[in-house]
């Protein structure tokens, strides 16, 4: 099928480029060019101003957040905080341990009473609670858990833990072990190590990417531009982190992966701009009409694909989870910056650069040529052959993409805290001394009244192994709490339809959580919340295309596409982190689950790098298309222009996430290799093989419109003259 076969439509033919009219974005390019000093002034006091927060960073952001706002687990945590002196899942556990001794021998005993001090001495721990026998204190008696009561909010009560850890691990002794455990503990050394990897894995990453930015941008003084939007995104971005913490709790978090997508972006951007002004001022030979004409084509695509990735990650926001909302409130924040970078200060170094752009060039690089040959000679061979490289570029996404349907979530267990780890030492000590629910206690808080009734339900419930005395409240309100020890560990997926029963069978007003029951009810929230948000994502993404490219067909396919990428990123997660393939190679214990803020988070952060790639494409097409009306014209001339800085954008990407699987904790893994593997399907399967075929293969149906949706869509162009 040829693009002959597609009847002309008269009246809806592109129209010619009005040449000596600048649009906004070119008029803003040619201000910043004129205005050097003015443009450096005002972003060194805005790096400054903000920087200078930065350094607060790792204090002040929160450590928790990992949970469903609302829940009933939420209520219980909070009933328990204010009536029973802390009991509550954020309470700090310590966790004492003898070889030889039991709990009531002196060398116990005085070890208990150093952990007892040790707590009473921190202002955020309540009431602590001494072992109770049948409780906390196991039947050979040689383990017990003293419970520091949580007198603070979740994201303080990790910071508690940060501090107490290190000073309660320091009580052991050659036959007594003192670990601190629980959600707060388990949080502060998941937070801790996940933190630590990224930036390692950030610097790992950095001689890989200088290498790909020296190739890529031919010259090292080019090749530097993209290092001067990222520091002056990463320290904005970082600074505006630390001051929105005070209006509202920020993750952690938020900061690694503003990190990694102000590294990411800035390149894409900083090389998709820096190639087109080279061009430009080749054919121009003056740098401030060069630095109009980037702005007004090159420009555009950049803001467009900035609004699309802060299109895709506000839909994140409808999860009622802290932690996701505000990992993607760091991300947004850093892309404003970076976009805010490339569109202003970007322009400005370029115009005072000149040709010096140019300058300490590598051998045997063009600077000036716009297009690659051989990207255009790939265009003309899809031109010439688009069923036999589209099918085998579709049949081997589908492939991938089959095992998608298989795929588990559940909220990460203990085995992402490292060995060595606190928590983890903890958790194992009470599962084994205690038995395997034990780390997973549940808390049922009801109305004194149906306190008996409750407790009958909880002894003759499938799943639960013993039930504690209740305990009635502490400042004598009408609440009870009962705890439960499920018979399976906290991870076990029988754990959830035990909840679920003792929820449909208990009385009316109780109510059930504990630290295992806030992770089910986080991961139900994710599970509930990802068809809207998935969904959002889709329609906002489509009508932007729509109104960039003003075609309908070819938007709709370009997002079918990227859905396409990112069900065959999943499909291979699912095979590594859930079947467990390459976990030897890859060094980690399989949990047989991808984590349960996956599916969400990844899918918002690989449908945005998709469109990144997409927005690149397919603007360099309708400029092209514009220019001449012809849809080999459109195909060919896209990837001649845009095929290179395809490639080498995402080159570059891949490297970065990639050297995120080194990481020993299992989340940045999983993101690393999630994300890698989608911008490596995504680049070089969909944007330089199956969308050029679609191109080819609907050729001027691609970019026609209907008449009426052309009225009432703006007037977007790429082109330039």
């Amino acid at each position: 099928m040829t693009s002959t076969t597609f009847p002309q439509v008269t009246g809806h033919e592109p129209e010619p480029p009005r040449p000596g009219r600048s649009g906004p974005l070119g008029r803003l390019g040619g201000w910043t060019a004129g205005h050097f000093k003015h443009v450096l002034i005002g972003w060194l006091v805005v790096v400054a101003g903000l920087g200078a927060f930065a350094p607060q960073v790792t204090s002040v952001l929160s450590g928790a957040g990992w949970q469903s706002n609302g829940s009933e687990s939420v209520r219980v945590r909070e009933l328990a905080q204010e009536h029973f002196g802390g009991n509550a899942s954020s309470a700090i556990q310590v966790v004492v341990s003898s070889k030889n001794d039991r709990v009531t021998d002196a060398p116990v005993r005085k070890v208990i009473a150093e952990v007892t001090r040790e707590l009473k001495a921190d202002h955020r721990i309540g009431e602590v609670i001494a072992p109770q026998p049948g409780v906390s204190i196991s039947q050979d008696g040689q383990t017990a858990v003293v419970l520091g009561g949580a007198n603070a909010n979740p994201d303080d009560m990790v910071r508690a833990a940060d501090d107490l850890k290190d000073p309660l691990r320091k009580l052991s002794t050659d036959d007594i072990t003192v670990r601190a455990t629980g959600a707060s503990t388990m949080w502060s050394d998941f937070n801790t190590a996940n933190l630590d990897a990224m930036i390692h894995a950030e610097i790992l990453s950095w001689p890989v990417v200088l290498v790909v930015l020296a190739i890529a941008f031919g010259s090292l003084v080019a090749a530097g531009l993209p290092l001067l939007l990222t520091m002056a995104g990463l320290a904005a971005s970082v600074g505006s982190l630390v001051l929105l913490s005070h209006v509202m709790p920020i993750s952690i978090w938020a900061m690694d992966f503003a990190l990694m997508f102000a590294l990411a972006l800035g390149i894409d951007y900083a090389l998709f701009l820096v190639v087109r002004f080279r061009a430009a001022l080749a054919e121009t030979g003056d740098r401030r009409r060069a630095v109009i004409q980037t702005m007004d084509t090159a420009g555009k695509a950049v803001l467009l694909s900035g609004l699309t990735v802060l299109v895709s990650l506000s839909a994140v926001t409808l999860v009622p989870a802290p932690a996701v909302r505000t990992m993607a409130i760091g991300i947004m924040l850093s892309v404003v910056f970076i976009l805010a970078a490339t569109l202003t200060l970007l322009p400005a170094v370029l115009g005072k650069l000149g040709p010096r752009v140019n300058k300490f060039a590598l051998p045997r690089t063009r600077a000036d040529r716009p297009s690659s040959p051989r990207f255009a000679a790939w265009g003309e061979r899809l031109w010439r052959q688009p069923l036999r490289f589209g099918a085998l570029a579709l049949a081997v996404l589908i492939a991938l993409a089959v095992p998608v349907l298989g795929l588990k979530t559940a909220m990460p267990s203990i085995k992402v805290v490292p060995e060595n780890d606190s928590s983890r030492q903890g958790y194992e000590l009470v599962s084994t001394a205690l038995g395997k629910g034990a780390p997973g206690m549940l808390q049922v808080v009801v109305p004194s009244a149906d306190a008996d009734a409750t407790v009958k339900v909880l002894t003759s419930t499938d799943g639960i192994a013993a039930a504690a005395p209740a305990q009635p409240a502490v400042d004598g309100s009408r609440w009870t709490m009962i705890q439960a020890m499920p018979s399976v560990d906290p991870s076990d997926g029988q754990l959830a339809h035990t909840v679920a029963d003792l929820r449909a069978e208990l009385p009316p007003h109780a109510l059930v959580g504990g630290a295992a029951v806030e992770n089910l009810d986080l991961k139900q929230a994710l599970d509930d919340k990802a068809p809207l948000v998935i969904g959002v994502i889709l329609t906002l993404g489509f009508i932007l295309l729509l109104i960039a490219l003003q075609a309908p067909l070819i938007s709709a396919l370009a997002v079918l596409t990227n859905l396409l990428a990112t069900a065959a990123a999943f499909g291979v997660a699912k095979l590594i982190f859930q079947d467990g393939h390459l976990s030897g190679l890859l060094g980690f214990e399989p949990q047989s689950f991808l984590d349960g803020w996956g599916p969400v988070f990844f899918f918002a952060m690989i449908f945005a790098i998709a469109m990144d790639y997409t927005v690149f494409l397919l603007s360099s097409a309708k400029e092209h298309y514009e220019h001449t009306g012809e849809p080999k014209h459109a195909v060919v001339g896209a990837l001649a222009h845009s095929g290179r800085v395809i490639f080498a954008a995402a080159a570059v990407m891949v490297a970065v996430f990639f050297t995120f699987a080194l990481a020993d904790p299992l989340p940045p893994k999983e993101m690393g290799i999630v994300l890698g593997v989608a911008v490596l399907l995504d680049a070089f399967l969909i944007r330089l093989v199956l969308l050029p075929v679609l191109l080819r293969l609907t050729g001027r149906a691609a970019w026609w419109a209907p008449a009426w949706l052309r009225r009432i869509l703006p007037d977007v162009r790429f082109s330039h003259d």
